[in-house]
């Protein structure tokens, strides 16, 4: 099969990316099983989309799926996670400074990915643009990560912890993706 990439650090970027966030999403769907749909419900969701992300991913590493659509589609489903788990949604969090900063960079990160995924002009985004969109998707993930560890809510932690960092894996995939991208176009 023909790949996008022709870098090999790139296709391993993008592999590992893609293959670690499915292999995120499978255990969320463990303990969807596990925990039973009236308790983790919102995951299967949530899940729907970041499936959605990670077989974008895989369309546009095979040349299925153009660049405009990656970047537009990809940017949506990222954009309806963090609008669905992050702002409608929000869980309830240990202080109120701390779900008021997860609500400020949540807001911020959906008015960046506006900005920068569902502009007409796509090729001018800078590599800058993309690491800060995924830096704050981390910075909020952080936030929730010393949220569980602040709670100490021993029977779904695990599981807690994975979900939280599945979005900034997909996330980081799309910024390696346009990267390899760039970098393998300019060769």
């Amino acid at each position: 099969m023909d790949t996008r990439f022709k870098n090999k650090g790139s296709i391993f970027n993008v592999v590992l990316t893609a293959v670690s966030a499915m292999l995120s999403v499978g255990v969320m769907l463990y303990a969807v099983y596990l925990f039973g749909l009236y308790e983790a419900g919102e995951e299967i969701i949530l899940n729907m989309f970041y499936i959605a992300c990670i077989v974008m991913m895989w369309m546009y590493f095979f040349n299925r799926l153009s660049t405009e659509h990656f970047n537009y589609w990809s940017s949506v489903c990222v954009g309806m996670t963090v609008l669905l788990r992050d702002i409608l949604f929000p869980p309830p969090l240990a202080t109120y400074s701390l779900q008021l900063a997860c609500l400020t960079l949540s807001v911020w990160l959906v008015l960046m990915l506006t900005y920068f995924y569902a502009r007409k002009d796509w090729k001018s985004y800078s590599k800058g643009n993309l690491w800060f969109i995924f830096i704050v998707d981390v910075m909020i993930a952080a936030l929730y990560n010393f949220d569980i560890l602040l709670e100490s809510i021993e029977e779904a932690k695990p599981y807690l912890m994975t979900e939280i960092w599945i979005r900034p894996t997909i996330t980081y995939g799309l910024v390696a993706c346009f990267i390899s991208e760039d970098t393998d176009q300019k060769k």
